[in-house]
């Protein structure tokens, strides 16, 4: 009887046993949505807090998760503040707000590693598909980035269709080097070359006192990105940042993340269509003529025609057009429980202001991403684009032959329409109409960029990771340019002439990046928690250029085949790197958050291709609003942060070799020795950035402000020395060099207004840089420009990398040259600061948001006018104002300083723009309950334009992306203005 009491006892127990470890348990569900609509969201990550366990949210916002009664759940969602929840109930309904201050974006910490933004040691920048594309359309990625973030100082190349800029992070970084950032997408290292056309043969751009040769007016190769495809971009301005990528980010490291569909999410497909209408921003117009002005430059003939009201006003016909440009895209995405798809396809013709100009681009994305168990997911990304740019001949011509150069010396009188079908020659040397209607300068894309990434996880436990990331990458492209000069062209009708060109570049691009990285994560029960990082890369550039030019041209044929002499140009870039990356991530209960870490690089680019140059980095961040003594409630964020590091710039290709010339010895080909001397020590510029600042929030974070200073050094910045003849050669490149910028950045996010019916949020950036030159180990010299006399940079110990000098009158000097070189200080190209304005206002079911750039100073270097000064016919070249002693008219003070005092040619090239506007209109559901959304809307680019500069645009660069060239400005194609009207469906 003891007995069977005893099993009862002991059965009874183990069942309340049972059922009370049982009940521990629960089954919640619910359903997350947006707290100012109500809508479902779809894919937001359900996480028990302090574990791996997890899941996301359905098409309907719905999602279901096991865990323990008492847990805490943590509900996050890009773009969303993230909300925690204690579990006390099987249904759980949570709904989430709009993160403006974007405490809870994920961030680059590391190679394979992100970070939330409050944890974060640097002013990383972020731009969200929503304000990259959400406003307007783009014509392409790298316009879309104007004035949308703080450091950056970023300048149209023209307004020619097809893009072209030149973008300075944090100032200038390099003398003779590309300044340009490292642009990744998807994980993939992809080119941004801006490759020559081979036009200078006819141009002869580069005989007018600057040797470069790209002067043609060539786009980057990041223009062909589709800007609808991001999801959202990430800057890393400084080296403090940007040393996870060693030495190729001296110039700062532009991250592209691009659309994919959402896990367990419904499958939805949009559509858009964009008509919009491109204008002219600025027209310069007719100077105001009288008859005797006319006659002293054109005869008789001219006055009357001034006095009969005959004059044609040319600029008018080439360029004042209203073009009608369209934009169509459809995109598929959605998922099931382990699979995720994003297809994304784009057509784009948008005709240029200039008859026979326009840009014309394809674009098809496919991004498809698996989960195959619990630990193995790969993700793929696939993107192939078409493009065809027609750009016009613009920009710096000495031979009057492009077209801006021709227009400044065409007279209102002359009448240039053909006449049975042959154009006369014009005044100019050149007829514009001729060249605008028979001339082609086109450039034609195609590119595929793809890459994968792989996660293996090794270790999953609850405080114990460990996985290995895998990412490959390819970007490959073939650029082919076309130019065609025919030989009816009234400038080539000389039988002494070049008689025709014909010009045929290919470039094709290949490149490819492997990198495999281990993470280690490990928790502590006392909320430490550290991230270990390891990995290593390879990474393989190659870029070939065949330009091939044919002179001579049989009638109109235009075939190369097809001419008296054929030449061939090659420029054959390769370059290999290799390396590793070790990175320590120490957290405390997100209080204090600390990193160390280290990059070490080595390139078939540096004079001893095996040696390791390292990059080291280190951060600390405090979270001072987490710890317990901090109960304020006004004051909700504190976060006081300081990060250091370093990356660098490799030599360029050529510089550890002695060049060669070809020449014919005798009856045999053969080579001499070159000017340029190899010099097998050359290693990267190197560039070093302490930055600093802190983070605030305001009243539960409805208002944030970021403030950041920083000091950037460039060490071993390359340069070209003297060399002396007796050794063979004129030249060699060495590490001789050291530039210091200095700056401050100032972000403020706010909602003004948030409640049921009405929202607007806004936010306000503020930045300003200053760059010396600390070291030169050459005697000062001018670079950038074309003569002092016209204006130029100088390299000067102890002064502005930036500043602009020239010659002086000595008569009219007094005290303007201080160090005695004979060079007077006219300007700076640096901005004395820049400020943005971005504002979403949503009231009901209308969205208006619009963008404010201010440019305050930086001067450029205006030789447009210049030009047409010296032919009389500026449009204010009649006007006063400019002459100290009030006796010549503004054209004609101008010309009278020509080639003696650049003054009146360097202008401030500030301006307040309208960048962009937008204004939606959601459609109600219950009109077509078959479809999703319906939005409607109106949009414009650059609708408000204030400056005093006296050309077309302040933002245009006669020397392409050359960041330290770009104010100087020669007749470039004019910029445009767009008023877009856009449909929207969602299905």
């Amino acid at each position: 009887m003891k007995k069977t009491y005893t099993t009862l006892l002991a059965f009874c127990l183990s069942l309340v046993l049972y059922q009370t470890g049982h009940a521990q348990e629960i089954q919640v569900t619910g359903k997350v949505t947006e707290a100012m609509t109500g809508e479902p969201i779809a894919g937001v990550n359900v996480i028990q807090k302090g574990t791996t366990s997890g899941t996301i949210t359905d098409g309907n916002g719905r999602y279901s998760l096991t865990v323990p009664t008492g847990s805490v759940l943590q509900f996050s969602f890009i773009g969303y503040l993230t909300e925690e929840v204690t579990v006390n109930s099987a249904n759980l309904d949570v709904t989430l707000s709009e993160d403006i201050t974007s405490l809870e974006e994920v961030v680059i910490s590391g190679l394979a590693t992100t970070i939330k933004r409050s944890n974060l040691a640097n002013s990383v920048a972020t731009v969200s598909s929503k304000k990259l594309t959400g406003l307007t359309n783009q014509s392409t990625m790298d316009a879309a980035l104007y004035g949308k973030f703080k450091g950056a100082d970023i300048r149209s190349n023209s307004g020619a269709p097809g893009g072209g800029i030149s973008m300075r992070l944090r100032g200038v970084t390099s003398i003779f080097g590309d300044q340009q950032p490292l642009f990744i997408v998807d994980g993939v290292y992809v080119d941004n070359s801006s490759i020559s056309l081979g036009n200078n043969i006819v141009s002869e751009a580069a005989g007018g006192g600057n040797p470069s040769t790209n002067q043609d007016d060539a786009s980057n190769r990041i223009a062909d990105i589709d800007p609808e495809d991001i999801e959202n971009i990430e800057i890393l301005k400084g080296a403090s940042a940007a040393a996870i990528y060693g030495s190729r980010a001296a110039g700062g490291v532009v991250i592209i993340t691009t659309k994919r569909g959402k896990k367990g999410g419904d499958s939805r497909v949009s559509f858009s269509q964009i008509v919009g209408f491109r204008s002219p921003t600025q027209l310069l117009g007719l100077r105001d003529w009288d008859p005797a002005e006319a006659e002293a430059i054109g005869g008789p003939s001219a006055a009357a025609a001034v006095a009969n009201g005959q004059l044609r006003d040319y600029e008018a016909e080439l360029f004042d057009h209203t073009r009608v440009t369209n934009t169509s895209r459809i995109t598929v995405s959605g998922g099931r429980e382990n699979t995720d798809y994003f297809l994304g396809a784009t057509y784009k013709n948008e005709p240029g202001l200039v008859d026979n100009t326009g840009y014309e681009k394809g674009s098809f994305r496919l991004n498809v991403g698996h989960k195959f168990n619990d630990w193995l997911d790969i993700y793929v990304t696939n993107n192939y684009i078409n493009s065809t740019s027609d750009r016009g001949f613009f920009n710096n011509g000495n031979a009057n032959r492009t077209i801006g150069y021709a227009l400044a010396f065409t007279y209102p009188w002359e009448n240039l329409s053909p006449v049975n079908g042959a154009y006369p020659q014009g005044g100019a040397g050149s007829n514009v109409l001729e060249t605008v209607a028979i001339t082609t300068n086109r450039e034609n894309t195609n590119r595929y960029i793809g890459g994968a990434t792989a996660n293996v996880k090794i270790i999953s436990k609850e405080n114990n990771q460990l996985k290995l990331v895998l990412q490959a990458g390819l970007d490959q492209y073939t650029l082919r340019t076309t130019s065609i000069f025919p030989q009816q062209l009234s400038y080539f009708r000389n039988p002494t002439s070049l008689r025709g060109v014909s010009i045929s570049g290919s470039t094709i691009t290949t490149n490819y990046n492997l990198s495999a990285n281990l993470v280690h994560s490990y928790y502590l029960d006392n909320g430490l928690s550290f991230t270990t990082q390891l990995g290593n890369f390879l990474q393989d550039f190659d870029r070939n250029t065949v330009i091939t030019t044919a002179t001579g041209l049989n009638g109109s044929q235009t075939n190369l085949g097809q001419s008296t002499n054929v030449g061939v140009q090659q420029i054959d870039l390769p370059q290999r790197d290799k390396g590793f990356f070790v990175q320590e991530e120490v957290n405390y209960q997100d209080k204090i958050i600390a990193t160390l870490g280290i990059r070490g690089d080595k390139s078939t680019n540096n004079g001893d291709a095996n040696q390791f140059y390292y990059y080291p980095k280190a951060s600390l961040a405090i979270n001072l609003h987490e710890f317990s003594f901090w109960n304020s409630t006004t004051i909700t964020n504190v976060k006081p942060r300081i990060a250091y590091g370093q990356s660098g710039r490799f030599a360029n290709f050529n510089d550890r070799f002695s060049l060669t010339n070809p020449q014919l010895i005798g009856i045999n080909s053969g080579v001499s020795p070159a000017n340029l001397r190899g010099n097998q020590d050359v290693g990267p510029e190197r560039q070093i950035e302490l930055e600093y600042g802190a983070d605030l929030g305001f009243l539960n974070n409805r208002i944030a402000l970021d403030i950041t200073l920083y000091k950037k050094t460039m060490e071993d910045v390359l340069l070209r020395l003297n060399t002396p003849t007796s050794s063979g050669f004129t030249a060699r490149v060495d590490n001789a060099a050291e530039l210091v910028n200095k700056g401050i950045e100032l972000g403020l996010d706010a909602y003004v207004i948030q409640n049921a019916s009405l929202n607007w949020s806004t936010t306000i950036n503020w930045w300003r840089n200053r760059s010396e030159v600390t070291r030169l180990d050459v005697p000062a010299f001018n670079e950038g420009g074309f003569a002092a006399a016209l204006g130029t940079m100088r390299i000067q110990e102890g002064k502005s990398a930036t500043q602009i000098v020239g010659t002086y009158i000595p008569s009219e000097c007094n005290g303007c040259d201080p160090d005695g070189d004979g060079f007077a200080v006219y300007g700076d190209a640096e901005p004395d600061f820049q400020m943005s304005w971005f504002n979403q206002l949503s009231y009901k079911n209308f969205d208006l948001s619009f963008l404010f750039h201010w440019k305050q100073g930086g001067d450029a270097i205006n030789l447009t006018t210049l030009l047409y000064d010296l032919a009389g016919t500026t449009w204010d070249y009649d006007d006063t104002g400019l002459d100290p002693e009030g006796v010549l008219t503004n054209g004609q003070y101008r010309a009278s300083q020509a080639f003696a005092n650049p003054d009146p040619l360097i202008e401030d090239a500030g301006y307040i723009r309208l960048r962009e506007i937008g204004l939606y209109y959601t459609l109600p559901k219950q009109l077509i309950p078959q479809v999703s959304q319906i939005r409607v809307g109106v949009s414009g680019r650059n609708l408000i334009n204030i400056f005093d500069y006296n050309s077309y645009d302040p933002e245009a660069s006669n020397f392409g992306n050359n960041v330290l060239a770009n104010n100087v400005e020669v007749t470039p194609y004019p910029a445009s203005k767009f008023i877009n009207f856009h449909l929207n469906v969602n299905f």
